[in-house]
């Protein structure tokens, strides 16, 4: 064999042979499960929305509903988390199916072009569709009348609003409603309050929450009955990861770890009251701006808007203010409180402010160390306002009691009373 020919021939040999060697790689790469691979990797990668349920960062880091589940589904899979959140919903699932992330989990619910082209997890609450109006203006009671007003919807492009509408307007062809990928549903929530656009659409869930910030929105009808929110996963023949999704759900369904987490981020929605979320509003331009160096001088160690909000809480930033209990000031300290943190005069703001804060570390320090030290902060605040002996007796009391498990998932229902 010619010297020229031989040498094409092993460099042809070796060439099939690294190819092959690469083929192997890569089946025995294919071959791992989905769940194999994020272990391998050491890494969950998680896309969420960046909103006040889903996850957002907090005084004390991120924080969130499903940033919490995340992390605790992270420490199951004994791998890192890492967070990947989107302003748009548009972002999320293009993510999901590029293989950016390996799981979504933003409380979306099941709708069915999801379902279809994804994965979902099992259901951990529910949440309806609804029809949000500004206070004052014009209310439809149900979707006949808004077809014959001949008003716009503006919802989220590629939201489950829009996948809704797009099916009412088979059988309700007259329905006039616009999409954009522009803004996100706070914007468009946030609008609506402004009277920018007369009407949007929204889950219950939301809704509820955002009406602590703009509280002139309301419910003007609902668009849907309630719907399952779950986590999104990609659709491959391979379901180790779901299978532990589903066993991940069950137990902490099972151990009342859920029922505790949504009783954190959901179990206030219900106490809204629209007369006192105006008024804060107001006091958060009107008040505030006045206080705020005060409240970020002695804060110390404490996150500023925390002292504000406790100061709010106490005498709605009024320093003159007395109760007929014997509390005074912007704090509304007792006397012998006062007289414990150095205050002579009660309704010096400054004074009281500066020892409401120092009362609050007292406290802070008194919070026995069997309390998780990102939960003393929570104890402390409710022992300023009803006294460390009730606080720890009503831990006392609970702590005796039979945990409520839930067994079930959670419904729009369980958290509205209207």
């Amino acid at each position: 064999m010619p010297k020229s020919v031989f040498t094409k021939f092993i460099q042809l040999t070796v060439a099939l042979l690294a190819l092959a060697t690469l083929a192997g790689c890569q089946y025995e790469m294919d071959s791992k499960s989905e769940l194999q691979k994020i272990k391998d990797r050491g890494v969950l990668r998680v896309g969420t929305l960046n909103n006040q349920l889903s996850y957002y960062i907090g005084p004390d880091g991120p924080t969130g509903l499903e940033y919490d589940l995340a992390v605790q589904f992270a420490k199951e899979l004994g791998v890192r988390l890492e967070i990947k959140p989107a302003y748009r919903l548009s972002e999320l699932f293009p993510a999901l199916r590029n293989g950016e992330v390996d799981i979504v989990a933003a409380g979306l619910t099941q709708a069915p072009n999801r379902v279809k082209a994804f994965r979902p997890g099992p259901a951990y609450y529910y949440v309806s569709q609804q029809v949000v109006y500004k206070k004052g203006t014009w209310r439809p009671r149900n979707l006949e009348q808004l077809i014959d007003s001949g008003e716009t919807l503006t919802v989220v492009k590629g939201s489950h609003f829009e996948h809704t509408l797009a099916e009412l307007s088979k059988t309700h062809p007259d329905i006039n409603y616009e999409v954009t990928d522009a803004y996100d549903l706070n914007d468009l929530l946030k609008q609506v309050s402004e009277g920018k656009r007369l009407f949007t659409v929204s889950d219950s869930i939301e809704l509820s929450l955002t009406q602590r910030i703009y509280p002139d929105i309301a419910l003007a009808f609902e668009l849907t009955e309630d719907q399952p929110t779950s986590w999104f996963m990609r659709k491959t023949n391979d379901e180790s990861l779901y299978a532990l999704v589903i066993e991940f759900f069950g137990n902490i369904q099972q151990n009342g770890e859920l029922h505790l987490l949504e009783e954190k981020y959901l179990g206030h929605i219900q106490d809204f009251d629209y007369v006192d979320t105006r008024a804060f509003v107001r006091a958060l331009d009107s008040r505030l701006p006045k206080w705020e160096n005060l409240f970020k001088k002695y804060a110390d160690e404490f996150d500023w808007r925390l002292v504000a909000a406790l100061a709010y809480q106490e005498s709605h930033w009024n320093p003159n203010a007395k109760s007929p209990t014997g509390v005074r000031g912007m704090m509304m300290l007792t006397l012998p409180t006062a007289e414990s943190v150095g205050v002579t005069n009660r309704l010096d703001p400054e004074q009281s402010v500066r020892g409401g804060v120092d009362y609050l570390r007292k406290i802070v320090g008194r919070i026995p160390d069997t309390i998780n030290e990102h939960e003393k902060i929570w104890f402390a605040l409710a022992s300023y306002n009803v006294g460390y002996g009730h606080v720890m007796d009503a831990r006392r009391i609970t702590k005796h009691k039979a945990p409520i498990l839930t067994c079930g998932v959670m419904s729009k229902s369980d958290y509205l009373t209207a």
